[in-house]
C-alpha cells in the first residue's frame, strides 16, 4: 500500500484527556468512510481504520479500502497493514489504535475513528477481559487434538467444560473452538471465566451515526458489488487464494471471497457468485443495523444519529453541525 497506511506497536500507559474520540459508524453502504474523509479535512484530522477486514493488504477492492485520492487528501492509518496469513483480533487492532490515536494528538491532529467492526470499538473504550497468553506449547497440543479428532468433536468437549463459550460457537469454527480449548487448558480457568472479568477501559467515545434507509442500502449494496467486479475483484481473489491460507483466517471470510473463489474453480458461475455476495452483504448489514440499535443507540450517552445515506450537502450539514458546537 502506501506509507499512509501504516501499523505501528500498541503504547503501553497510553493517556486519553480531553474531549471524547469520534466514531464514525454506520452500516456497510451507507458512507461512513466519506463522511469520515470530511471531517478529517474540515477538522485536520487522521483517519484511523476500526474495521477488521480493512486490515488486510491483500483486499483492498473487496473491503472497500480507501483509494488513492483519499489517501492524498488526509492522513489513513490501520489500512492494509497486515498480510491475510495473519489473523487479527481485538486486542491487537486496540493496541495499534490507542497508538495511532496518541500519535494523531501529538502531531496536532484529530483522530477520528471508522469503521463498522462493533467488537473492535467497544473493546476500544470498554477494555479487553485480561485473557491471559497460552504458551507454544499448550498451542501446538491444541492444535494437534484439533487436527486428530475434528472440530465438531473438540466443540462437544469444549461444551463439557466451558458450555457458555461453546453455546456460542458454531462446531464448524476450528479457530474459535482452538482458541478457547487452548486458553481452558493453558490456564485452567474456561474462556467464559475471564470474559467475565472486566478490562482497563480507554478513552471515551463520541458516535456519530448514519443509519439510511435498509431498501436504499440494500440498492447501494448491490451496485458497490458491481463497481468491485470492475475494478479487478475476481483477480484479488485469486491472488489471495495462490497463496494456499487456510479458511479458518479472517482475509477467507471476507464477503465475496469464498464466492469468486468458487467462480475459479468452477463451482458456481459469476452471476451465481454475485448474487450469493450481494445477498451475504445485505445480511451482514443487517446484522450491522442490528448491532448499532441495540448497543450504540441504546446505550451510548454521546450519541448523533442521520437517519440517512453519505450524500456531500449531509457531508457538509454535519461539518456545520459540529462547528457550531464549538
Amino acid at each position: 500500500m502506501t506509507s499512509r497506511q501504516i501499523c505501528r506497536g500498541a503504547v503501553e500507559g497510553t493517556a486519553m484527556e480531553g474531549e471524547p474520540l469520534w466514531v464514525v459508524a454506520g452500516p456497510t453502504a451507507s458512507g461512513k468512510s466519506a463522511l469520515a474523509l470530511d471531517l478529517a479535512e474540515a477538522f485536520r484530522g487522521t483517519i484511523i481504520n476500526a474495521d477488521a477486514l480493512q486490515l488486510y493488504r491483500e483486499l483492498p477492492i473487496l473491503t472497500a479500502q480507501p483509494d488513492r485520492a483519499a489517501l492524498d487528501r488526509v492522513p489513513h492509518r490501520l489500512y492494509g497493514c497486515l498480510s491475510a496469513g495473519e489473523p487479527a483480533s481485538a486486542g491487537l487492532w486496540r493496541g495499534r489504535a490507542l497508538a495511532e490515536v496518541e500519535a494523531a494528538l501529538s502531531a496536532g491532529r484529530r483522530p477520528i475513528l471508522v469503521g463498522g467492526t462493533g467488537l473492535y470499538l467497544k473493546a476500544l473504550s470498554q477494555g479487553l477481559s485480561p485473557v491471559p497468553p497460552v504458551p507454544r506449547a499448550e498451542r501446538d497440543a491444541a492444535g494437534d487434538l484439533l487436527e486428530r479428532i475434528g472440530p465438531a468433536a473438540l466443540h462437544a468437549r469444549l461444551a463439557g467444560e466451558d458450555p457458555r463459550t461453546a453455546a456460542r460457537l458454531s462446531p464448524n469454527d476450528s479457530q474459535r473452538i482452538l482458541r478457547a480449548w487452548s486458553v481452558l487448558r493453558a490456564s485452567g480457568r474456561p474462556l467464559s471465566y475471564w470474559r467475565d472479568q472486566k478490562g482497563e477501559p480507554g478513552p471515551a467515545l463520541r458516535w456519530l451515526v448514519l443509519l439510511p434507509d435498509r431498501d436504499r442500502l440494500r440498492e447501494a449494496v448491490a451496485t458497490r458489488f458491481d463497481a468491485m467486479l470492475q475494478a479487478g475483484a475476481l483477480q484479488e481473489v485469486e491472488t489471495l487464494v495462490a497463496q494456499g491460507l487456510s479458511d479458518d483466517l479472517p482475509a477467507m471470510k471476507a464477503v465475496g471471497v469464498r464466492e469468486l473463489s468458487a467462480v475459479l474453480s468452477g463451482g458456481l458461475s459469476l452471476d451465481e457468485a454475485r448474487t450469493r455476495a450481494i445477498a451475504a452483504t445485505r445480511q451482514y448489514l443487517k446484522r450491522q443495523t442490528t448491532w448499532l440499535r441495540h448497543q450504540v443507540m441504546a446505550e451510548e450517552p454521546r450519541l448523533h444519529v442521520w437517519y440517512a445515506q453519505y450524500s456531500y450537502q449531509l457531508g457538509a450539514e454535519i461539518v456545520r453541525f459540529l462547528r457550531d458546537e464549538r
